[in-house]
């Protein structure tokens, strides 16, 4: 097993300052979950620390992690104004495509409640001051722990490894547990994630929304969920190939929407791509235009890269030669030729800046601050806002990098 350790530091309007030490796992491990932000809000200073609590009858459902034990989450009782409004998040951290990455994931608290942080700050989209969250704070927020890895659509399991790949079932157990605890109350309500969470709420997003009544408000948010099938530097095409093995090992193919299994082949329909122009449910894309997760596992990982052209490029974006570079604003037209059917639907919303950055909605630095990113004169919380609350449409799309000078670049140093 590759171990790597790095420390990484945002950079934004003249910001440099350490955030953690972390552990990188080779990519052929495990998917690196050491952009998620949770591990960022974790340290936040003076932020509401709310318990974990279990599904107590989700093993009888099959709901269960990786390595057996229950599943959780975190909720804050919403009150007032939004007393009968619900925000989910589910959690990100990368996916697990082979049974020696599974076994790893299930010692971790990404594959078992048993290391789960009994308490989890809740930041950003999740914080209760009005201040910094002016549109949500009062909802009854939630986050929904992650340890299936397959973005809580696995349906299987392999008994030599004593592992379960159950990450539908705890979907369905999680929905079934909130509805209970108030959900079906819910005149409004919004799915939500980050990263394999993410993609997970673009997965689940019409399920969410047939929870409820035609009555309820019913919207869904993807945070840098918007991977792409991308050609690598190698001329490959590494992440489809991990994709290939979530898809087959954790019996993905039956959580997904029929209308795209109907005619693509299995491992594309995990690619959100092909997915967000079939959703009818309202759906709002952010992403950065230059995701470093993107860039450092599915553009340029070791195995793409054996020489390590690429290596300080993707530690530094400043670094990067003019033919990576290129090659990069190559990636950024990906993306827009991939959103631009769905941009055209008035339900949708964007939010693609020109960042070297993953995740904008769970840290408070990226979603409301004082110098939080802008685009089209909006932060990130403002431009939700505006979008879920129906003030106004919502389609922000930055112009190439370097133009933005708001951005909290993800810089990586050994």
């Amino acid at each position: 097993m590759v171990l790597l350790f790095w420390l990484w530091t945002v950079v934004g309007l003249g910001l440099s300052y350490p955030v953690r030490a972390f552990e990188l796992l080779d990519f052929n491990i495990t998917e690196g979950s050491y952009l998620e932000t949770n591990e960022i809000a974790s340290q936040a200073e003076g932020a509401l620390m709310v318990d974990l609590t279990l599904i107590q009858n989700a093993g009888a459902k099959g709901a269960v992690c990786l390595d057996g034990s229950l599943p959780g989450y975190h909720l804050s009782q919403g009150y007032g104004s939004g007393a009968n409004s619900w925000l989910i998040q589910l959690e990100g951290g990368g996916w697990c495509n082979n049974v020696r990455s599974c076994v790893y994931r299930k010692k971790t608290p990404r594959g078992s409640s048993n290391h789960m942080e009994k308490q989890l700050a809740f930041t950003g989209i999740l914080n209760n001051k009005a201040e910094e969250n002016p549109d949500f704070f009062n909802w009854n927020r939630v986050k929904l722990r992650y340890c299936d890895g397959a973005s809580f659509t696995g349906n299987g399991e392999d008994k030599d490894a004593q592992l379960e790949f159950r990450g539908k079932q705890i979907w369905l157990a999680a929905m079934e547990e909130l509805m209970s605890k108030g959900m079906r109350l819910a005149n409004q309500a919004l799915l939500s994630g980050c990263s394999a969470g993410g993609l997970a709420s673009i997965l689940h997003c019409d399920e969410f929304r047939a929870l409820f009544p035609e009555s309820t408000k019913v919207k869904c948010l993807s945070d840098a969920g918007l991977f792409l099938d991308a050609t690598d530097v190698s001329g490959g095409h590494s992440l489809r190939n991990f994709f290939a093995g979530v898809v087959s090992l954790q019996g993905v193919q039956a959580s997904l929407p029929i209308t795209c299994t109907s005619h693509l082949d299995p491992t594309s329909c995990f690619f959100p791509q092909n997915l967000i122009s079939s959703i009818k449910t309202p759906l709002f894309i952010i992403n950065a235009a230059y995701d470093i997760w993107q860039i450092q596992e599915s553009l340029a990982p070791g195995a793409a890269d054996p020489h390590g052209d690429w290596l300080q490029c993707k530690l530094n974006y400043a670094k990067c030669s003019p033919s990576q570079i290129e090659f990069l604003q190559g990636f950024r037209d990906n993306m827009l030729d991939v959103i631009a059917d769905f941009s055209k639907s008035p339900q949708h919303g964007l939010f693609i800046n020109s960042c070297f950055a993953h995740c904008h909605t769970e840290r408070q630095d990226t979603w409301f601050s004082d110098n939080s990113p802008i685009l089209s004169g909006k932060t990130v919380a403002v431009a939700v806002g505006d979008w879920y609350f129906d003030h106004a449409a919502v389609k922000a799309i930055d112009c190439p990098y370097p133009c933005d000078k708001s951005c909290h670049n993800l810089v990586f140093q050994k």
